[in-house]
């Protein structure tokens, strides 16, 4: 069948555009990325673009939607997400995990159960994503963050050694091979020791080939042997390797190392390609050009998808590209297609009528496989498994004088973007219980640090959500969140802190902190996080009973 394509429908299928989650156009967040539903149906529709990543809405609203594009698309359609924490991480609802570093945390002290943790999670993963009508896993991720300043990759991370990553990355592969869904090793070769963000701007890694083979690559030979489907390219830039083009973009990389040095006959894929380590020097067309002779089978959320398109079959009329390798390609895409039950046999007249998709109907979405009690249990086992603690625990709440107030003082270093936290959240609802007042910071707001320790407040319980966060540039502990610190420390005003996110956050407050405050830290920044480690803090069980 792929003989029978024209060129634009071959080049089309190589493309992933990006979607909100959400079913109506108002809801849309990101309207630069996220096209309008007529635009993206005249995508699938008129285009045959190859696939869609989902960001944003419940896991029910999903159900939905996935149900929706397929019905749409000339060609079945690879339905993707960022669901490195579980799909409960994008999609609300579903089971959400605490990030990888949490197990790598477990994996100190019992190598085997961490192994458990990540094959489980990877089997859930799978699971509830079928569920969803999701077909493609965008995790592992498989960087060593031995870099504790790396704002990008972070906890999302499997560890900082090369060991510890590729034995845990490799147990996530295994738990979801039995379903039906393809995985994804991210972000080659190794985006862990950097310190730049390569959503904002190009990361180089200096390391010579025998640091690199020793370090970035052994996780990601790993995840191969286990199985992996898919690899993601980094937009790194590696002088030993290819001096001039980032890993993205270099045929010396992606073809040399990936294809022939280390035999991956999976599917390659790119990272955003409106990132700014990309799209600013290159421009997105010119991007998904280079991607593609650089040897990358799918280019994933190009800005201008049409414009993309034509960009490459351009290359392929004036020679840049052989019209070989674009089928090459295409046949891999499809051959993965076929691995998670789609059917791409039909010819494209009867897929465009919608005929012979394999769509699952609404009415056998089965949502009792999303955030079933055992997925639950493992997700909160792992978080409980990896809190670290210390000080005089649990905290003793007394009463304060008439004319001073409990303080419950939270910092985040996006509040706007928080959706973690909210009036009914135990970070905020569980100490109003014992007679602490909220008060909420965000890091862009350092005004009003500088008069956080007003004379009517005493007693301070200091709780810091800070981990790295994509386009955000920092990983570590904010100047709003220094800034409290030391001056409740002065006053002494500091009851106790909770940190959630970062374990690098808590290293840096641990050499200040006096032996006696109480302090707490956990993986995790969801609910189910704040309540483990409010319930170390006040000797309570998660419900908020004594």
């Amino acid at each position: 069948m792929i003989d029978n394509l024209s060129l634009p429908e071959l080049v089309a299928q190589m493309f992933v555009v990006r979607a909100s989650g959400y079913l109506f156009d108002h809801q849309i967040r990101y309207p630069e990325w996220e096209p309008t539903a007529s635009k993206l149906r005249y995508y699938l529709e008129k285009l045959g673009v190859g696939g869609v990543i989902l960001v944003g809405g419940s896991a029910a609203e999903l159900a939905v939607r996935s149900h929706q594009l397929q019905s749409w698309a000339k060609f079945p359609l690879l339905l993707a997400a960022d669901i490195e924490e579980g799909v409960g991480q994008r999609f609300a609802g579903a089971t959400w995990f605490g990030p990888p570093m949490a197990i790598a945390e477990v994996a100190r002290h019992d190598a085997g159960k961490a192994d458990r943790y990540a094959e489980a999670m990877g089997a859930v993963t799978a699971i509830e994503a079928r569920a969803i009508g999701l077909n493609w896993v965008l995790a592992p991720v498989v960087d060593v963050n031995n870099n504790p300043d790396n704002p990008v990759i972070n906890v999302r991370a499997f560890g900082e050694t090369a060991e510890i990553v590729g034995k845990l990355a490799a147990a996530f592969i295994r738990g979801a091979g039995p379903h039906p869904v393809l995985t994804t090793a991210k972000h080659f070769p190794g985006h862990g020791d950097t310190a730049v963000d390569s959503h904002l701007e190009l990361p180089v890694l200096p390391h010579s080939p025998a640091r690199l083979a020793e370090v970035e690559l052994t996780p990601f030979v790993e995840a191969m042997a286990a199985g992996v489907d898919a690899v993601m390219s980094a937009h790194l830039l590696i002088p030993a390797w290819d001096a001039e083009f980032p890993a993205t973009l270099s045929r010396k990389i992606l073809i040399g190392k990936l294809r022939e040095e280390l035999g991956f006959e999976g599917l390659i894929v790119t990272d955003a390609l409106v990132m700014g380590a990309i799209a600013n020097k290159y421009g997105t067309n010119e991007a998904a050009v280079l991607a593609a002779e650089a040897g990358a089978d799918v280019l994933l959320m190009p800005l201008d998808p049409e414009g993309a398109i034509l960009a490459v079959c351009e290359a392929v009329t004036q020679g840049r590209l052989y019209i070989a390798q674009i089928k090459e390609s295409v046949k891999r895409i499809w051959e993965a297609k076929i691995k998670v039950g789609l059917s791409i046999s039909d010819p494209p007249q009867s897929l465009a009528k919608g005929e012979s998709k394999n769509l699952q109907s609404i009415d056998s979405i089965d949502l009792s496989l999303l955030a079933n009690p055992d997925s639950r249990a493992t997700a909160a086992d792992i978080l409980r498994d990896s809190v670290k603690f210390g000080g005089n625990l649990p905290l003793q709440v007394s009463k304060s004088p008439k004319n001073q107030l409990l303080r419950n003082l939270i910092v985040v270093d996006d509040v706007l973007g928080c959706e973690f936290l909210g009036n009914h959240t135990p970070a905020i609802a569980l100490p109003e219980q014992f007679g602490y007042e909220l008060q909420l910071i965000d890091d862009r707001t350092g005004a009003i640090a500088d008069n956080a320790g007003a004379e009517h407040f005493s007693p301070t319980l200091l709780q810091i959500f800070i981990r790295g966060n994509c386009f955000r540039g920092s990983a570590g502990l904010t100047q709003a969140a220094q800034d409290l610190f030391k001056k409740l420390l002065k006053t002494g005003e500091l009851q106790a802190v909770l940190i959630y996110g970062s374990p690098y956050v808590l290293e840096q407050f641990l050499p200040h902190l006096p032996p006696s405050i109480p302090y707490v830290f956990c993986f995790g920044q969801m609910p189910v996080a704040q309540s483990l480690a409010l319930e170390v803090l006040f000797g309570i069980d998660a419900t908020g009973n004594a």
